[in-house]
């Protein structure tokens, strides 16, 4: 079953409720979700209240896992830390940074700032992922992302290869934005094998390392 730790709904923007993305993630065969809207120090607050509140009735009433997330999104790099341990205070499961993808002018410096802080759990399409940092978050249990977004994705290849070099975790993500973009198990299997990886890792990064990531958020909330 799929365990996803991208996407975005109406709080920023995505084009879904959150209720209606869980549910339709519901209907696509999902274990569990983490809904992580784009957050800067002027919403956080707002959108982890607000996910809070969603979450604690999805995990009630439906049969998956919702996790409260952010994607710190465009942040100076030096500020990034402090926002993330800020979200973790304010309730944010799990706290995704908006990593240097090739196709948005993202501050230099977000993937190692990432890869150093201890609050941040995912490094989303970090782009020209350096082995530097890539070695950085290894040595503390970041997962790095393969992106199932167009654009984002070009750069899957590089971040394999390095995630490979210095044996860092990776995930598959779909980055969702709309309905149409939540993972299928036929998708995650491709984008493994699309961006240079063996059959023989597919089930390592879309459930070992997925499940692990997964049991750890949800423990270090509860």
């Amino acid at each position: 079953m799929i365990i996803d730790f991208h996407s975005h709904t109406f709080l920023s923007d995505g084009v879904l409720s959150p209720a209606e993305l869980v549910q339709r993630a519901v209907a696509a065969g999902y274990r569990a979700l983490a809904i992580t809207d784009h957050v800067g120090y002027a919403n956080y607050q707002y959108v982890c209240e607000a996910l809070l509140r969603e979450c604690e009735v999805v995990n009630r009433e439906l049969p998956i896992t919702a996790l409260v997330g952010v994607e710190i999104t465009h942040v100076a790099p030096r500020a990034l830390g402090a926002l993330a341990e800020r979200c973790k205070a304010a309730g944010a499961q799990v706290v995704a940074v908006h990593g240097e993808t090739i196709t948005e002018p993202v501050p230099a410096g977000t993937n190692a700032a990432a890869a150093e802080c201890e609050a941040v759990d995912v490094l989303a399409h970090p782009g020209l992922l350096t082995a530097a940092d890539a070695r950085v978050g290894q040595e503390r249990g970041l997962a790095f992302e393969l992106s199932a977004r167009k654009g984002h994705s070009a750069a899957n290849g590089r971040v394999a290869r390095v995630c490979q070099e210095v044996g860092a975790t990776m995930i598959v993500n779909s980055d969702s934005h709309a309905p149409e973009d939540l993972l299928t198990e036929s998708l995650v299997e491709k984008i493994i094998l699309g961006a240079g990886l063996e059959r023989a890792q597919i089930e390592t990064i879309r459930h070992e390392n997925t499940t692990a990531l997964l049991n750890r958020c949800a423990s270090a909330a509860g």
